[in-house]
């Protein structure tokens, strides 16, 4: 689970300055499922560049909680929560002088999406919030106000989620359960797990990805998981001790991710299995095959160029399907081209997508 959030501050010397707005969503990896966003009074001037930059001013702010008013509501909605935003180290080093000044000891694992898209999103010419989200086809409003920048965060973090093929986000965020009869254990694990169609990945207790599994309804894929008495199947069951999983909305980026990322992770109780390669051409050497997305107001696509599999994303916008190069920024690169090649000539034998658009 992470908790996404924005300060907006007052400005001055370093950890003098107080909050003037935050904004914080609560998402569990897919979608958000509690929010917390309230003006704050500093008890403060605000630094007149500031005024300028965010629009908020010491006279918006004087019916405003003080910090110590709401400090319980973001104890409550971050508990249990990775940290995450743009620039990490400011938010949270704000955050945290704010409990310490109620003595408070306010701790938590972040993650910094900036630090994130230079790995996964490399060679931009800026890491800012706008520029970034601008050249994704990311839709930003209310720039340089909480709720608005961190409502970006979380279409970026949901971007990066899906480009870190080697999961190790989710490797190094994924919250465990303490020990339990294996009973009750598996039956928590499962509670939360939606029937839909995706991938998802079985953790032992360091993060490690021990076992990938895909079906149209995961949770009844992962139930029979847990029901199985081979021996493999109770190893499995005794050493997972958390789930996370990717919805797909579709079979063909079912099938593409599951293999391709289990070629990448190698899970110890996955039973290793090679697929023949397939070496004939496509029909067109440029296209983008356009299918059902996770939710009904979105698609996704599949690049090939130059007739290979370059990579595949999902969109919500229409003009970010007509921009290629937008296209290329959201894309997850695939590193296997001969494997991705067989996986989608395969499919499209038998299946058909929604829509290819030849270029």
């Amino acid at each position: 689970m992470y908790a996404i959030l924005d300060i907006e501050t007052t400005g001055g010397k370093f950890n003098k300055e107080g909050i003037t707005e935050i904004a914080i969503y609560k998402f569990d990896g897919q979608e958000i499922v509690d929010q917390f966003i309230s003006l704050i009074n500093p008890e403060r001037e605000i630094q007149p560049f500031v005024v300028q930059l965010t629009g908020i001013n010491n006279e918006m702010l004087k019916s405003a909680p003080k910090f110590f008013e709401v400090a319980k509501r973001i104890i409550e909605i971050t508990k249990d929560c990775t940290l995450v935003a743009h620039n990490t180290t400011f938010d949270y080093r704000i955050l945290k002088t704010e409990f310490d000044r109620l003595g408070y000891d306010f701790k938590s694992d972040t993650l910094c999406t900036v630090e994130l898209s230079r790995k996964l999103i490399p060679d931009k010419s800026s890491y800012s919030l706008g520029k970034l989200c601008r050249s994704l086809g990311i839709p930003t409003s209310n720039r340089h106000r909480a709720a608005g920048d961190a409502l970006a965060t979380v279409q970026l973090f949901k971007l990066l989620l899906s480009k870190d093929s080697s999961k190790t986000i989710i490797e190094n965020s994924v919250k465990h359960f303490d020990a339990r009869k294996l009973k009750e254990k598996l039956t928590n694990l499962l509670a939360d797990i939606p029937k839909a169609i995706g991938v998802y990945y079985l953790h032992k207790d360091n993060g490690k990805i021990i076992f990938m599994g895909k079906g149209n309804n995961i949770k009844n894929d992962i139930n029979n998981q847990f029901i199985k008495d081979t021996k493999r199947g109770v190893k499995i069951q005794e050493k997972t001790t958390s789930i996370s999983y990717e919805l797909t909305g579709n079979l063909l980026i079912t099938s593409l991710k599951y293999y391709l990322e289990l070629e990448i992770n190698k899970p110890r109780y996955n039973i290793k299995s090679k697929k023949r390669i397939l070496h004939s051409s496509f029909n067109s050497e440029n296209m983008l095959l356009i299918d059902k997305g996770r939710t009904v107001e979105e698609h996704s696509v599949i690049l090939i160029e130059n007739n290979e599999v370059q990579g595949y994303c999902f969109t919500n916008l229409a003009f970010q399907e007509n921009q290629l190069e937008i296209l290329k920024n959201l894309i997850t690169p695939i590193e296997n081209k001969a494997l991705a090649k067989t996986i989608v000539k395969n499919y499209l034998r038998s299946k058909k997508v929604l829509k290819i658009i030849r270029f």
